[in-house]
């Protein structure tokens, strides 16, 4: 045997069993490549599996990363890290690139049809169009295209909702058969002190790490309007918008600006500061406090706007304020806990309103996880590149409900895609860690199109007592109902058989008929009750009953017959119908629960009717 090759098996044979058992890319653009172009624009359009950006480092050890003591990230979130599914094996999957080519929809679909033919039980997408983007066709969307097809094969699709929230109507990768994750915050925070020159103190929301200290130097402090060029309006100036301050103003001080401009992010405001010379920056802006920005070394913090009309009534008060800001103290047990984190995207979706989006949600606020340790942006001056990084977006959301999903798989390899997705949707909760209602963003109880189903508590979804199982059928009449042909329907599903029921097309068919594990009525009017039916599977114990019970909102009539399901044994099925009807209730969505119990489970199946 030759030498190399003997060396090429004796190295496959001792990564036999290790956590990462495959690597694809996708895009090898050789031939899009100008004739001129760098070595450096070569070498990226040919591509590699590494991951030299650091997004699917970081979801796939979040979805299945080894058990790893003391994980940090410079001292930051000190504890033992693991994935969802630590036990786990992870093929990885690079559809993206830096360049123009961007996440084709070719090597998406290619790497899902890759996936499923590999053998994976579940797969992780935590990638999607923003919702300004035109809605797409749901058979030309490369990512419901693939999901379909691999949910035919038996393997789970998990997907980010998007990052575009609080606005409603913007969740994506809402196809039925796509598990579609919000993002929460957890009971972990990171606050950055401001200390004034008068002694007080406010608690802001950062990641940083300042030089600055309690007891140390004090820094002259401006707001924006104060430095600002002679033709810069006072919303630039105060916004910290690039060009519109004077650096002599600024340098060597601590800046002050608001966040009335969206379009200047916080990233864009800390490097207008850093570029002007100043000593920090406060951040005015209630907006996504939750999730904090990473700046590394340069003093930064973001507070509330109340804390925001002190800090600017002390720069008005005195010849000379000053300021600190510290470095950042990660504060644990934080409540309340979940909240809905303000970027992720909100229901109800644009492609229907008859299927309840997002499904449920998960952990997507300053997650820790693995981190290529390549990229210098953030490192804090005098320390080398972390094996760690804290980030947040549906994105980090997404890998936890995957992880909980292949958990769920190894302990039940009979399960479909949808029956995991039940279990985690019906045993998910809407309470936070104070006992109360979860609350969105704004500090208003979260409703069904902020959370769906509400957080995952894995453990819970061993044994959810019952199941809603989403067949492929239920997924095709869904196509019809949605206006597609029998023709096209049978030429992307492989059925040459199919036939479209009676009915179709009809939205009102797509929340009646199709067996999804909560409810979504498009319309409901006065004088014409909305009938909806559901059909439960029993994966718990034999001989049970299921009392139900209804949380419904005033003005809105929810009945349900039989109020008694009856399972002699695991795996039978029992049929029920939900009715709904207009008793007063005020026009827009309302919301509820039906909660079926046997005094050992509780499945709950949420709701959302829109009232006319």
């Amino acid at each position: 045997m030759h030498r190399m090759t003997y060396r090429l098996i004796k190295h496959v044979q001792s990564c036999i069993g290790r956590k990462l058992i495959g690597a694809r890319y996708y895009g090898d653009q050789l031939g899009l490549v100008a004739p001129n172009a760098s070595l450096a624009r070569v070498a990226l359009s040919t591509g590699s599996p590494r991951d030299d950006v650091g997004h699917g480092t970081h979801c796939a050890s979040t979805a299945a990363g080894a058990i790893v003591e003391g994980a940090n990230y410079y001292g930051l979130a000190w504890g033992a890290a693991k994935g969802g599914a630590p036990a786990a094996r992870v093929a990885s999957y690079k559809v993206c690139t830096e360049d123009e080519n961007g996440c084709s929809g070719s090597a998406l679909l290619k790497a899902i049809d890759d996936a499923v033919s590999d053998g994976v039980d579940v797969i992780s997408i935590s990638i999607g169009k923003t919702a300004t983007d035109t809605v797409p066709d749901l058979l030309t969307d490369p990512v419901a295209l693939g999901a379909f097809h691999a949910h035919q094969r038996g393997v789970l699709v998990v997907c980010s909702a998007g990052n575009d929230g609080p606005d409603p109507s913007t969740v994506v990768n809402s196809a039925p058969w796509i598990l579609t994750v919000a993002a929460s915050t957890i009971d972990r925070a990171f606050h950055s002190s401001i200390v004034l020159g008068n002694r007080k103190v406010f608690k802001g929301a950062a990641i940083n790490f300042s030089n600055q200290s309690l007891d140390g130097e004090r820094y002259p402090l401006v707001f924006g309007a104060q430095a600002a060029t002679r033709r810069a309006p006072a919303s630039e100036c105060s916004n910290c918008y690039p060009g519109s301050l004077r650096k002599r103003k600024v340098a060597g001080k601590i800046l002050v600006c608001i966040g009335t401009d969206s379009r200047i992010t916080r990233r864009i405001k800390m490097l207008v500061a850093e570029d002007s010379g100043a000593r920090g920056l406060v951040l005015i802006d209630h907006k996504a406090m939750e999730a904090p920005i990473d700046t590394a070394s340069f003093p930064f913090s973001q507070v509330g706007t109340d804390a925001g009309a002190q800090i600017l009534r002390y720069i008005n008060s005195t010849k000379n304020p000053t300021a600190a800001i510290l470095p950042t103290k990660d504060v644990k047990l934080f409540k309340p806990a979940p909240v809905v984190a303000s970027f992720s995207a909100r229901g109800p979706a644009a492609l229907t309103e008859a299927i309840l989006k997002p499904d449920l949600m998960a952990p997507g606020v300053s997650i820790l996880a693995a981190m290529p340790p390549m990229n210098m942006e953030d490192v804090p001056a005098g320390k080398k590149p972390s094996s760690f990084s804290i980030k947040s977006g549906t994105s980090m959301a997404c890998p936890h409900v995957a992880g909980a999903g292949a958990f769920l798989k190894s302990a039940h390899p009979r399960w479909t895609p949808s029956i995991i997705r039940s279990a985690l949707m019906t045993t998910a909760t809407a309470r936070n860690n104070l006992g109360l209602p979860v609350a969105s963003s704004s500090g208003a109880v979260a409703t069904v199109h902020d959370m769906g189903a509400g957080e995952i508590i894995p453990l819970r979804a061993l044994n959810p007592g019952l199941v809603f199982d989403t067949t492929t059928r239920d997924y095709l009449d869904f196509l019809c109902y949605q206006g597609y042909k029998d023709k096209v329907i049978r030429k992307v599903s492989g059925d040459a058989q199919f036939t479209c029921p009676h009915g179709a097309p009809s939205p009102d068919l797509i929340a009646k008929s199709v067996n999804y594990p909560s409810i979504s009525v498009p319309q409901l009017t006065a004088g014409k009750p909305f009938a909806v039916s559901r059909t439960a599977t029993n994966v718990g114990r034999s001989n049970a009953t299921y009392v139900v019970a209804v949380e419904a909102p005033p003005g809105l009539s929810v009945k349900v017959s039989p109020k008694r399901l009856l399972f002699s044994r695991r795996w039978a099925t029992a049929a029920y119908e939900v009715r709904f009807a207009h008793a007063g209730a005020r026009n827009g969505y309302a919301y509820g629960a039906v909660t079926w119990s046997d005094g050992l489970h509780s499945v709950r199946t949420p709701f959302a009717v829109n009232v006319f």
